[in-house]
């Protein structure tokens, strides 16, 4: 029987597949794109208008993604893993959207623990060079891997223990619990954070003369958050914390995949504060 491999994201997804096609292997991939790291969770397995609501705020007025149809797939393929009889291979790296995925899958296939391996993957795989410009937190995402390296570890697929798996499943129903605003993987934990302190990032970033938004949210995609800060999630809060005024923005405001003209300062009164008499 063909074995199904589970993966976050489709740059990861795509690599496993030339890694397996190379291998002369034609099993399956399955790929979750849901970010779990941050928004809203609770209710997540039952109705995905949670989770369809939350990115349609970060994704504002940009009508190219259908959220309903995309998360109703999602929970599909979810349904699917569950309804097989075939082996289940999970990949997943030292993310927190890599770690949620692994117990949400483990959370929904807990009754057939028999069927469920996994892949681990850290910063060390990425070799030497890597580790020089590493984050602090090492955080790594299955999609930072080559092909090369993703068939090098197809044979360290292994079970997971039932203990594991009872362990896994339980932290995600507790954090799909806690509902918190994001979530940190720090020393092998959840912690539980706020969208107030990706914005105290942009609004210490920003200076009182106007810069390209994108290298100042740039610096939020790349600072210690505990979990790794997508570009569209990065002008969410650029816009947000313009908003509340925190922040200033100038030019056409774009949609997620086009926003390299946005400017940024700092509010009004802090630019006051440094501006020449």
């Amino acid at each position: 029987m063909s074995t199904i491999h589970v993966i976050h994201g489709d740059s990861a997804a795509e690599a496993l597949r030339i890694a397996l096609l190379q291998a002369g292997r034609s099993d399956e991939v399955v790929v979750l794109r849901d970010d779990l790291a941050i928004g809203p969770l609770r209710g997540a397995d039952d109705t995905p208008d949670v989770r369809r609501a939350f990115w349609e705020r970060v994704f504002d007025d940009d009508t190219r993604i259908d959220f309903a149809r995309e998360l109703d797939a999602e929970a599909a393929r979810i349904e699917r893993l569950v309804s097989t009889d075939a082996p289940v291979v999970i990949w997943h790296a030292q993310s927190a959207g890599d770690q949620l995925m692994l117990r949400r899958v483990a959370y929904h296939l807990r009754n057939v623990p028999q069927r469920i391996n996994e892949v681990r993957l850290s910063i060390d795989d990425l070799g030497a060079g890597a580790l020089k410009t590493a984050r602090s937190d090492r955080a790594t995402a299955v999609g930072m891997f080559s092909s090369e390296i993703l068939g090098a570890k197809l044979a360290d697929a292994a079970p997971l223990s039932v203990l594991r798996i009872g362990r896994l499943a339980l932290e995600w129903q507790e954090v799909k619990q806690a509902n918190a605003e994001t979530r940190r993987w720090q020393d092998n934990t959840f912690k539980s954070g706020s969208f107030a302190e990706l914005d105290a990032i942009l609004v210490d970033r920003a200076s009182a003369t106007w810069q390209v938004a994108a290298r100042v949210a740039s610096e939020l995609m790349v600072a210690d958050v505990g979990f790794l800060v997508s570009d569209s999630v990065a002008l969410w809060r650029c816009r947000e914390a313009a908003a509340a005024g925190r922040i200033e923005l100038r030019g056409e405001l774009p949609n997620a995949s086009n926003w390299r003209t946005l400017e940024l300062r700092a509010a009004g009164d802090a630019c006051r504060a440094v501006a020449p008499q």
